[in-house]
């Protein structure tokens, strides 16, 4: 039976429990599924949660109390009419129904975020009274919750968090994040179902991802990292048969990668984990951090290479799932990465200088995948491969594993770097990529795999695509950088020692000798060619289409100036000798 909404409004406004919730479940059922509301309808629907409201600060029955949740979840997904619920007292009552309310006195109201105006956010002083009274009345948890209530409870507040920042602001006033917190720690509680653990999950995330304040919280008062950290022990059923080495309860000794799929609750869970995780760890990878920190992180990072070499209930959630995973790994402090490496090799393992390399292999395949797809390279391709050039340069054993991967002894002299369909082909390719991220990551992925070795760089990618790497650290003139990196045994083989006399350094590859076009020529007719093409030059440099360049003595480029081209053009033994420095594949370091 269809109501109309003034006629669900009347009977809500006699007062009546009864009446109330017919007119409730009515409403209930026909708008579940409506996420789209029309605007002649909105002061008819901030009147009926003004309403509700009211019901929820009454004793109410139980099947009362849920219709009006209900009702409010499905009024708060209209950003324009969330006004009666972004009050202090309306979002401690629905703090309290889902039982994440923290029973102390309510803080003075700060002041908003963003210049939040006080039409919005402000209240009177009665009403923070008010949710004091409301907050210390409030009864203790029932010993058997109603998870009805509280799911419906946090669907609501987190739809008031995604649309209005007055209540982002009242939540974390009201300390929500405590609340949320103290459930959270309750890994192994049996009383709590997938939906409530779910949506203390969700609502953790929006907190973090909207709140700076609540970010740092979570993060250093509240230990958020051993909570989070623990809440993904306990979603994947791990245990630890060793030191930092995982396995799933009832399955110890089986390989992760052989284990059946996580379940479609487990991955959710999961998923909202890592994207909170990684809300409060972006800035840790960089930082140094003490002992009881790394411990902590390297613990989070052998639960991370699990996930790495899980799989979830089919191919596209199993990669959202590892996209997430990759992205809080690159969070990780770098010496941290150990983790990665630190597992047995077992039957069935890859195995590279008697270390384990199935998470590194994993992490290069899972690159590659989003490569070949080459939609949004830089959302979603660079996080593995900025994982993969950190871990490449401070672990000796993963740079020699990803190069024999990815640079492999060059035969191949006479296609240039950039085609084909090897990965170092693909990769070379995106060294002149338009996006500016993306090409100087790709570039600097293969600089570390070459040890940061100018010789070995420009062998494997041609001087042409080099030169923007090298131009930006000053590298033209060759060298090395100042990376610390091991010795590796000669990898020139016979088919490129025959041929590297003849291989042309810009482009990589052997070329057809190509007759000389200045063949046949008096020295006149030379002279003339090339004081037109400098003229040529002149007039392009004075109409600024282009700007000459040379190379500096810090192996820079610099525009060249009038008093430059005086001294090249008048006294050209007066240019600085550029020799080479010795950069040679055998040079030790």
């Amino acid at each position: 039976m269809k109501m109309d909404l003034n006629a669900i409004i009347e009977q809500m406004e006699t007062g009546d429990q009864d009446a109330a919730l017919v007119a409730l479940q009515t409403y209930n059922k026909e708008k579940n599924q409506c996420f789209t509301f029309s605007k002649e309808e909105e002061s008819d629907r901030e009147r009926l949660g003004e309403l509700v409201l009211g019901f929820l600060n009454k004793e109410l029955q139980p099947s009362c109390q849920l219709a009006c949740l209900e009702t409010t979840r499905i009024l708060s997904r209209d950003k324009h009419c969330v006004n009666p619920f972004i009050t202090r007292s309306a979002m401690a009552t629905l703090a309290r129904y889902a039982g994440i309310m923290v029973h102390t006195d309510t803080p003075a109201p700060s002041q908003p975020e963003d210049g939040q105006g006080e039409e919005q956010g402000g209240e009177s002083q009665e009403t923070a009274k008010g949710v004091t009274e409301v907050v210390k009345e409030a009864p203790p948890p029932s010993e058997n919750p109603d998870l009805e209530v509280i799911v419906e409870a946090l669907k609501s507040i987190c739809n008031i968090l995604l649309h209005n920042e007055t209540g982002q602001v009242v939540a974390a006033e009201l300390q929500l994040m405590k609340g949320v917190a103290e459930r959270l720690k309750q890994s192994h509680d049996p009383t709590w179902n997938h939906e409530v653990r779910f949506f203390d999950l969700r609502l953790t995330f929006l907190l973090t991802a909207l709140r700076v304040d609540v970010r740092a919280q979570l993060a250093q008062e509240l230990h958020g990292i051993s909570i989070l950290g623990n809440q993904l022990d306990a979603t994947l059923g791990l245990c630890w048969p060793d030191t930092l080495e995982t396995s799933r309860v009832g399955s110890e000794g089986v390989p992760p990668e052989d284990l059946p799929p996580l379940s479609r609750q487990q991955t959710e869970r999961a998923m909202e984990i890592l994207k909170t995780l990684f809300n409060i760890t972006f800035d840790t990878a960089r930082r140094k951090v003490d002992e009881e920190d790394a411990a902590e992180y390297r613990h989070l990072g052998a639960i991370l290479r699990h996930c790495l070499m899980s799989h979830a209930d089919g191919e596209e959630r199993t990669e959202e799932f590892h996209s997430h995973t990759v992205n809080l790994l690159g969070n990780l402090p770098l010496p941290c990465l150990d983790v990665l490496l630190l597992p047995k090799v077992q039957q069935g393992s890859i195995e590279y200088m008697g270390v384990n390399m199935d998470a590194v292999n994993m992490l290069l395949e899972f690159m590659e995948k989003r490569l070949d797809r080459g939609n949004k390279l830089k959302e979603t391709l660079l996080p593995s491969l900025n994982l993969l050039t950190e871990s490449a340069r401070i672990h000796r054993e993963t740079r020699k594993f990803l190069r024999s991967k990815v640079l492999p002894p060059l035969r191949d002299v006479k296609n240039r770097p950039e085609v084909g369909n090897a990965l170092r082909n693909k990769l070379v390719r995106l060294m002149t990529h338009i996006d500016t991220d993306v090409k100087n990551c790709a570039a600097e992925f293969l600089f570390v795999l070459c040890k940061e070795s100018v010789s070995r760089f420009i062998k494997y990618t041609g001087y042409g695509n080099a030169a923007g790497l090298l131009a930006a650290r000053g590298l033209l003139r060759g060298g090395r950088d100042s990376g610390i990196y091991s010795e590796d045994e000669d990898s020139e083989t016979e088919e490129y020692r025959e041929a590297k006399a003849h291989i042309n350094p810009v482009t990589g590859v052997v070329e057809e000798e190509q007759p000389n076009p200045m063949e046949g020529m008096t020295e006149e007719q030379k002279e003339y060619e090339a004081m037109k093409l400098v003229n040529m030059f002149d007039k392009l440099s004075r109409n600024n289409v282009i700007q000459p360049m040379q190379l500096g003595m810090d192996g820079k480029m610099r525009e060249i100036n009038p008093e430059d081209l005086h001294k090249l053009t008048h006294n050209p033994a007066a240019q600085p000798e550029n020799p080479p420095q010795p950069d040679s594949e055998d040079e030790a370091q």
